[in-house]
């Protein structure tokens, strides 16, 4: 009895909504006629998701049951004629025909809201950055819009992809995507994007943590992915779509929300048109003749899976693996909210719904969003499904903001504020979205001084906070107590780098936000500039994402001094081990391998295997399966040097401690 109610139930409301548009797609034009913004009651998700599916729906509110949207004249009668409680927006109606007008001695960006870039002047600026910045940022050309590919190139524009990464340290690296107003009147968006990345530029060797982001990781950006459309809404229309004109709408009135284009966020191949998205090419949520039909979806789709490997199974219920890396971020607007997958179903979980929560939560703490997967109606063909569901990538919609035509102080004053902390931490979880978002944030990192002489003391504290998350009441994060906390220098603890205990400042860990404090002897550290990474462990097990200060050292430049009493042994049959003695002139080692007898470090085939820090206090290596094939011999070669990065003076072999050993010997 259930089921027949619910398909009779679901007939009842298709047949409203085909009606509905029957009427708008029969209207010769706007005969003076104006499209309101309204107020719509409905009963249940149902009803939300049937209407969802072709009315422009600016925002839900979910615990009083309304939607606020715009509609023509006729959808209107429509609306009423079928018993729904509708309210006009009087507000919001009216500014939907203001004119955009450039404010006093405005030069640049949007009419009346100079806190916007225009497309050319996005694509100005950032490929000026990396014109600026080679070792730092590239600017590369990833696809056409419609307009481009359907003009031959006369018109249109290009999608550009900006990429941001230290080009000189070794991947390969986590990656975190970001794209922009793909959507084209949402303002807000494309411009917190470019501000991220000029940030981060910016921002690179005097922010530690942005520092080691951009040595560690990759951002990828593409700032305007529906350009076409963007330059309607530049002008003050207010267009959703790209401009494909060519799909079958004989119908022009932006105004009233039913005008020719593709909704390129319902056009997505993942779960294309299974619902929440339209068959009318004149609808705002109109999904295109295919999936992926889009160019501008295309390029997306397909840079997505240039970066990022397949790390999902092909079942809507496999999950992506704990340790699957990756962020991805679309920012829309508005209603402050942050969603994550699925948008195409809410009567199904994301498999690892859980995980993206936790790391949604930690969005939520920032910009205090609400948090949820839900909390809108169902839309099918959505980019955030399409990247975790194709590809596992932890991924979410940023809905930014109160307006679509955000206002300059609204935006410079709480939404950069907000969200730009939510982008870092989305940028530091990118390597292990699905694990490191449970753990505590290591906050207030500080040196006791942020200069020292090599040999000084120095005190180094933290705090470790289990407890930064927020729903918006949707959910509550479970939360330990702080088990651990450590610290590395100058190499990150998943590379490598060397261990040390910090210790509870209140002589116990044992509640869920608690002050670390450690004191670091100095000798041994090479001149310039080092980093301190500190991370924090709850009592679950869970290690957060380290934050980091910068401690300059200067350390006097003594001559360094070869490895003496070099020691080689085998482990377990098949490790080669390699230990030494320290000499209190080196600040560090490393460690080179080559299968060609004779080599110098850098030579063609040579590789650096590790670099060891003095301070960290060790003084040995192990080179794993390096012994027992009897068709190759590897060569090792140890260097010294000493604070000021000079390697030690010629002794045998350039200075260089070297040996040979025969596999199996």
């Amino acid at each position: 009895m259930h089921s027949r109610r619910f398909l009779w139930k679901t007939l009842v409301l298709t047949i409203l909504v085909l009606g509905l548009w029957a009427t708008v797609a029969s209207a010769q034009g706007p005969e003076g006629d104006r499209a309101q913004v309204v107020r719509v009651y409905f009963e249940d998700r149902a009803q939300l998701n049937a209407l969802a599916a072709r009315l422009d729906v600016w925002e839900v509110n979910n615990e009083e049951g309304y939607f606020i949207a715009r509609v023509s004249p006729q959808a209107l009668k429509a609306l009423k004629a079928q018993g729904l409680r509708v309210e006009i927006e009087r507000r919001l109606t009216e500014k939907l025909y203001l004119s955009l007008q450039y404010s006093p001695q405005q030069t640049s960006g949007i009419p009346g809201y100079p806190c916007y870039r225009t497309v050319e002047e996005t694509y100005n600026d950032l490929s000026a950055l990396a014109a600026n910045h080679p070792d730092l940022a590239t600017w590369t050309d990833v696809g056409d819009s419609w307009e481009k590919v359907n003009s031959g190139g006369t018109d249109g524009y290009d999608l550009f992809a900006l990429t941001l990464t230290n080009q000189n340290t070794p991947g390969p690296k986590p990656k975190f995507f970001m794209i922009a107003a793909i959507h084209a009147r949402e303002y807000t968006t494309a411009e917190l994007a470019t501000r991220f990345a000029e940030k981060l530029v910016n921002d690179y060797g005097s922010d530690p943590d942005i520092t080691w982001l951009l040595e560690n990781y990759e951002f990828h950006l593409i700032p305007q992915a529906n350009p076409d459309g963007r330059k309607h809404a530049e002008a003050g229309e207010m267009w959703r779509k790209n401009t494909d004109n060519d799909d079958g709408c004989n119908f022009n009135n932006v105004d009233w929300g039913y005008y020719p284009g593709v909704d390129l966020n319902r056009n997505s191949s993942f779960k294309w048109n299974q619902g929440g998205s339209s068959n009318d090419a004149c609808d705002e949520t109109y999904h295109g003749p295919s999936a992926a039909s889009e160019p501008e979806v295309q390029a997306i789709e397909d840079y997505a899976r240039s970066i990022f490997p397949d790390q999902r199974g092909p079942n809507d219920d496999d999950p992506a693996p704990a340790d699957a890396e990756g962020v991805f971020i679309t920012l829309h607007s508005y209603s402050e909210l942050v969603l994550y997958p699925w948008g195409w179903t809410n009567t199904q979980d994301a498999p690892n719904k859980a995980q993206l929560a936790t790391l949604g939560r930690k969005f939520g703490y920032f910009n205090q969003y609400e948090v949820c997967s839900d909390c809108l109606y169902n839309a099918s063909g959505v980019t955030d499904d399409f990247t975790y569901g194709e590809l596992g990538v932890a991924s979410y919609t940023f809905e930014l903001g109160t307006e679509f035509f955000q206002a300059c102080d609204v935006f410079e004053n709480d939404i950069i504020p907000k969200n730009m902390p939510a982008l870092i931490y989305a940028f530091k979880a990118a390597r292990r979205p699905y694990m490191d978002p449970s753990g505590p944030e290591a906050l207030n990192v500080a040196v006791s001084a942020a200069s020292v002489n090599a040999g000084d003391v120095v005190t180094l504290t933290a705090t470790l906070d289990d407890t930064r998350y927020f729903s918006g009441g949707h959910g509550d994060e479970p939360t330990q107590a702080i088990q651990a906390a450590r610290y590395t220098i100058d190499t990150p603890s998943w590379k490598g780098g060397v261990t040390h205990p910090m210790n509870a400042a209140d002589s116990a860990f044992d509640a869920t936000v608690e002050d670390a404090i450690v004191t670091l002897d100095t000798t041994g550290m090479s001149n310039g500039q080092h980093m301190l990474f500190v991370e924090g462990q709850d009592a679950d097990g869970n290690w957060g994402a380290p934050t980091a200060v910068f401690l300059n050292v200067n350390a006097p430049c003594t001559a360094a001094q070869s490895p003496a009493d070099m020691a080689e042994s085998i482990l377990n049959a098949s490790d080669m081990h390699l230990a030494w003695n320290h000499d209190p002139a080196n600040s560090f080692y490393e460690v080179w391998r080559s299968d060609s007898p004779y080599f110098q470090a850098g030579d063609a085939g040579s590789e650096l295997l590790k670099t060891l820090q003095a301070v960290d206090g060790v003084f040995d290596y192990t080179d794993p399966n390096a012994v027992g094939d009897p068709n190759v011999q590897h060569y090792y070669l140890l260097r010294s040097a000493n604070a000021c990065g000079d390697y030690a003076s010629t002794v045998p072999r350039s200075g260089e401690f070297d040996f040979t050993l025969v596999p199996g010997s």
